[in-house]
Order: C-alpha cells, then sequence, then structure tokens
C-alpha cells in the first residue's frame, strides 16, 4: 500500500508572518577561514559566494505569540511502515514521519507552530526537515509556499513533486519524495538547476530536528570535526571526545555548539540519532551531499529558553544536518546551465543498545552495519536513476509563487498579481510607477531594460536595488539619488541612508523618510536604530513620544536603549519591570540580558530576558 494525499494539520499557531515593502539591504557577513585545521579547499570556499544584499527578497515580520487552534493543508505520502507530512505551505518542511508499526515520530514535530527571528528574512519555525537553500542562513523560502504536485514513478508509485524559483541565487529548485510500497526508507530527491549561463554560488543543508533526551547519541562515520561555538573561531578538533567531553551527547551540552562532522573521503554519507534502546532517525544520502553536522542548543539558561521560545516547555530537540559542502560557512561555485542533484533517505534504525552506547569505532561500525541492512548504498543509486524517470505533473497539491512563471521557466504556472509591473515592462519597456513600489526583482535582463529606460522615480529606485544587489554601491547610490530627485519617497531615501558615508548622515536621511510614510512601523523600527547608532537617543525618545504604535516590542527596546544611553535608569528600570517583549527578537541578539545587567549588576538575568547561546554572550549560529 502507498498513497499520496491531500490532508489537514490542526496546531497551536501563531499568525502567519508578513511580507513588508522594504527590501533587505545588508548581505551576509563574511568569513576570515583563518581557523584551525582549515585547509585550501575550505579557506577559498569560506571567502567565496556570501551576497552583499539580500535584494529582492523583503524581511518577513509582524508575527507575535498570540496562539490559536489553527488549520493548516498538508501533503501526506504513507506505506505500511511510514507516514510522512509535509507542508508545502512552510517551504515544503517535511514536519512529520511516523513509523508505522510502533507509531513512534522520528522527527521533532513541534507541537506548536511559532514565529521566531531565526532565518535570513525574519521568520522561522522550528521543526520537522526543512530545506536550505541560497545563502548561509534558513533560506529565503522557509516560511514561503512551495508549489506541489503529484507525478507518478516507472511502477505506479505516486510522488510529491514541490519546486519553486529561488530568486536571491535565481535556481530552480526541485524536491521529489516517494514512499514505495513495503519501503523502510522515504526517499527525497533533489534537483538544483541554474538555468543561467553565469556562475553562481550555491548552498544547500537539509536541517533535521529530532527530540532530544539524556540517552540520545549522534553517530556519524567520522572521528574530527570543525567545532564552531559562538565564541572562538572555526577549528578542527577530535570528535566525539573534545576538550574531555563526548560531544556525540548533545544533552550533555553545556554551551550552543555546531559540530560539522569531517567525513574521510570515500565513507557513505550518513548521520543517525539513536536513544537508550538503540532506535532513532537516520538519514542517508548518495555522494553529493558531503556535509554533516550536529548542532545543539546547550544547558545554559539561554539555551532553554531559546528551546522554549521555539516549541514551548517540554519539547528539546537537537539537529542532525547534510549539505553539499563541509561547513555551512562555505559556498560551491555552480556553472550556468548545471544541475545538481542527489537522493537521501529517511527511516527509523534500531542498533543493539550495547553497541551504540559503547565505544566510538563500535557504535559507528554497528550503525552503518544496521544501515546497509535497511537500505544498502546501491538502493539509494537505483533511487537516484527512478527520479530522472518520473512522469509529468497530474495534479496540482499546492500553489507556490508567479516569479517562475514571469521568468518564462516550463512547468511554472503564469505570474500573478505581484508579478504585473513586470510583465508591463516585458511588454511595453517601460515600469509602471507603483507606490509602494512593485516587489524587487534583480537578473541580468531586468537591469538591462532598466538601464535603457528608467526615468522615473519608481524605476530608478529598482535600478538603485539591482545594481546594489549586483555589488556596485557607487551605481546605486547614483541611481537612488536620481529617484530622490524626480519625487522624494521613502523608498530611495533608504537605500541612500544605507549607502551614507557616515552615520549622521544616515540617521539625517531615516528620518525624512519615517516623516514621509510614519504609519510605517517596520520604517520606524530602522529609523529608531539609526538614531541610536548615531548617538540622538534624545530624537529617539521624541520620536517614540509620537508614536501610536509605540507599545510595540522592538519600540519599548529601542526606548530602552535610549534611556540607559542617556543615564535614565530609572525609566529602564520600570520598562523592565513592565515588561519588555520582542516577539522577533534575533537569534543571538544579547540586547535585553544587557540592559538588564546595566541596571541590576550582579543579578541574575531573569529567564524571559536572558536568550545568550553561551555563558559570556554570542554571536550568530551559523545557520541562522
Amino acid at each position: 500500500m502507498t498513497a499520496l494525499r491531500k490532508g489537514t494539520l490542526w496546531i497551536e499557531a501563531a499568525a502567519d508572518p508578513v511580507s513588508g515593502v522594504l527590501p533587505i539591504l545588508s548581505g551576509v557577513r563574511p568569513t576570515t577561514g583563518d581557523g584551525v585545521g582549515t585547509d585550501a579547499e575550505m579557506r577559498r570556499n569560506l571567502a567565496y559566494g556570501r551576497p552583499r544584499s539580500l535584494v529582492p527578497y523583503t524581511r518577513q515580520w509582524g508575527y507575535d505569540r498570540e496562539r490559536a487552534e489553527r488549520e493548516l493543508p498538508t501533503v501526506v505520502l504513507e506505506n505500511d511502515l511510514l507516514t510522512a507530512t509535509f507542508l508545502p505551505g512552510y517551504g515544503g518542511r517535511l514536519w512529520s514521519l511516523v513509523h508505522r508499526p510502533s507509531g513512534r515520530e522520528l522527527l521533532h514535530r513541534n507541537p506548536m507552530l511559532q514565529p521566531a527571528n531565526l532565518a535570513l528574512r525574519d521568520a522561522w519555525i522550528a521543526g520537522g526537515v526543512e530545506w536550505n537553500l541560497g545563502t548561509t542562513g534558513h533560506w529565503p523560502l522557509t516560511c514561503e509556499p512551495l508549489h506541489a504536485v503529484r507525478v507518478t514513478a516507472a511502477d505506479g508509485t505516486p510522488v510529491l513533486r514541490m519546486f519553486e524559483f529561488e530568486r536571491l541565487r535565481r535556481l530552480i529548485v526541485r524536491i521529489d519524495a516517494w514512499l514505495p510500497a513495503g519501503s523502510p526508507v522515504l526517499y527525497v530527491h533533489v534537483s538544483l538547476h541554474n538555468p543561467s549561463d553565469q556562475v553562481t554560488p550555491v548552498y544547500w543543508w537539509s536541517n533535521i530536528a529530532v527530540p532530544e533526551s539524556a540517552g540520545v547519541r549522534v553517530l556519524s562515520p567520522a572521528d574530527r570535526a570543525f567545532h564552531f561555538d559562538y565564541v572562538s573561531d572555526l577549528r578542527h578538533v577530535d570528535f566525539p571526545g573534545t576538550d574531555g567531553a563526548d560531544r556525540s551527547y548533545p544533552a550533555r551540552a553545556v554551551r550552543a555548539a555546531d559540530y560539522f562532522l569531517d567525513l574521510p573521503e570515500g565513507a557513505r554519507r550518513w548521520i543517525a540519532a539513536l536513544d537508550e534502546a538503540g532506535s532513532g532517525l537516520v538519514q542517508t544520502s548518495t555522494g553529493g551531499l558531503r556535509g554533516r553536522k550536529l548542532f545543539c542548543w546547550g544547558s545554559t539558561a539561554g539555551g532553554r529558553h531559546w528551546q522554549e521560545w521555539l516549541s514551548g516547555p517540554g519539547s528539546p530537540y537537537l539537529e542532525i544536518q547534510a549539505g553539499l559542502a563541509r561547513t555551512q560557512l562555505e559556498h560551491l561555485p555552480m556553472p550556468g546551465g548545471a544541475t545538481w542533484s542527489w537522493t537521501e533517505a529517511y527511516g527509523r534504525l534500531d542498533v543493539e543498545p550495547a553497541a551504540v552506547h559503547g565505544s566510538w569505532r563500535e557504535a559507528c561500525e554497528a550503525t552503518a552495519e544496521a544501515l546497509d541492512r535497511l537500505v544498502p548504498p546501491e538502493r539509494l543509486d537505483e533511487a537516484l536513476g527512478e527520479a530522472a524517470a518520473f512522469g509529468p505533473h497530474e495534479e496540482w497539491l499546492a500553489e507556490g509563487s508567479g516569479w517562475g512563471g514571469l521568468e518564462g521557466y516550463a512547468g511554472f504556472p503564469p505570474p500573478g498579481p505581484a508579478q504585473a509591473p513586470w510583465q508591463e515592462l516585458l511588454s511595453t519597456g517601460r515600469l509602471p510607477v507603483c507606490d509602494p513600489p512593485a516587489p524587487p526583482i534583480t537578473g541580468r535582463r531586468w537591469r538591462e531594460a532598466l538601464e535603457k529606460s528608467a526615468d522615473d522615480w519608481h524605476a530608478y529606485y529598482h535600478l538603485g536595488l539591482m545594481r546594489l544587489a549586483d555589488g556596485e554601491d557607487d551605481a546605486a547610490r547614483a541611481a537612488c539619488e536620481l529617484s530622490a530627485g524626480a519625487r522624494r519617497t521613502p523608498w530611495a531615501l533608504r537605500v541612500l541612508a544605507f549607502l551614507a558615508a557616515s552615520r549622521e548622515e544616515a540617521a539625517d536621511l531615516m528620518l525624512e523618510a519615517h516623516r514621509l510614510r510614519p504609519d510605517l512601523r517596520e520604517l520606524a523600527v530602522e529609523t529608531l536604530d539609526a538614531l541610536l547608532v548615531s548617538g540622538r537617543c534624545e530624537a529617539a525618545l521624541a520620536l517614540i513620544e509620537a508614536l501610536p504604535y509605540r507599545g510595540h516590542g522592538r519600540i519599548r527596546l529601542a526606548e530602552a536603549r535610549a534611556a540607559h544611553a542617556i543615564g535614565d535608569d530609572d525609566r529602564l528600570r520600570r520598562l523592565l519591570a513592565e515588561g519588555v517583549q520582542v516577539d522577533d527578537v534575533r537569534e543571538g541578539e544579547v540586547s535585553l540580558d544587557r540592559l538588564w545587567l546595566a541596571v541590576h549588576p550582579g543579578e541574575p538575568v531573569p529567564a524571559r530576558y536572558d536568550f545568550r547561546m553561551s555563558d559570556a554572550g554570542s554571536s550568530t549560529r551559523t545557520d541562522s
């Protein structure tokens, strides 16, 4: 028996995040690659491919922490042994994988759906298996819908196909999932296609959340790892014995940490999380998916708080991951016109407990033998070939965006209202004026069209964004100056503030932008940040006094920061006592705990203000 059907998930969920109108102008921070043990290949990959801007994407935010029971559409694959549930509306995430004979959930199936600020665009949810394409971080489509259709394998097995056009790297991603009759594993075939004639930096990681408990051990055929703990640099260490502790038991970790497992050449690619009884989830793949990683939150107060912030009390989890490169700090060059593909398998693995919890070598050998019995490596190679013969689209199950259709790519539905202004540019040679502006876009042919035709504020603004995305700051500034000269709008002024030569100039431009659109909370938050960075705290407080939405968490945080900066610590104490809840607190952000300690030195930081990922504060996770 094997089936593919639509379904429904009832879950306690916050409101969906909304996409703002302000493009994300900043990019991803570069990495030096000077860590101990990095080789020439890794240093090249570390230095390569970081985008300087996340244009064309805008921020996804506006969510809160008020949850109610909601109904979410799902797509379900099922055979006699497994039930796999996907959320096409959340990046195609594999939300649940149940082993039917035992009734055991193999993944961390989050009891709630609560967005939090961990992704490149802000909103992210914990749980299941997340597909990550683009650049270091949780991908731009993690809280966006993918297209989903039914196709059929040569033997009649139904296949769930999810696909979309990812606009940052301008790649077509296709994810095929299927459960043959009697199969003990779910097969997932991933295909990435670069439709351009240009080399494109590529990043992929499959992020797999599994339950964490004291007896869970993470196993993979490696005895070295690249370690990152948010305090020190990336370094090559022994694994699992690091700093006198066995790091293969994540629940024993004190600090949040990444271990990028250094699998030897020729070794089978797999990672497993097995419990006290030697049972749990295994993930394996064909050779194209080279890297494997263990992430744990650690047992600090901040780490525990993050767990509860994302999944509620009593739902700890860890992540095992698989990627194209050895670490998530690297990008690989993908030639123009190329297609890369691989096949993954997910299932329940059972190994003798004494072996799992014995010596590292014994545990890995026993797990590898059990995996070979569950799904031999040649079976994965066969599945890779089978995916190439899947049939055409038969039934639409869910719909994503119209961007692939706008580009004219085969198999995508036609563009929708969001793409209409750009369709008009194609048909008439002119981009219509829109206020707020049309959604941003990037790509060589779009830029060439605007370079020829731009002569109004709207077209110049978009030309500035395209130049910024291409790393041409001076040219971007020139286009936005032309836009602002044609008409003073908050959109071009904001880009000019981003490119300003000084913090004072940036603050002036952001203030002008805010005055043009005082109703736009997203812009007000950025304006307050610019004022605080430039040291104009009195001006920030005056702006806050005039805001009708000053009770919003980000606005209250800005008020607290400004009050402390001018020495009004009584006001800061009052705000902290009343409560400053920042629903979109950024992973690695330490503003709340620092403000608390500034006026309560030596006192423990209350749990509601403690988001520290280490004892000494934190930088941002490598995959956040």
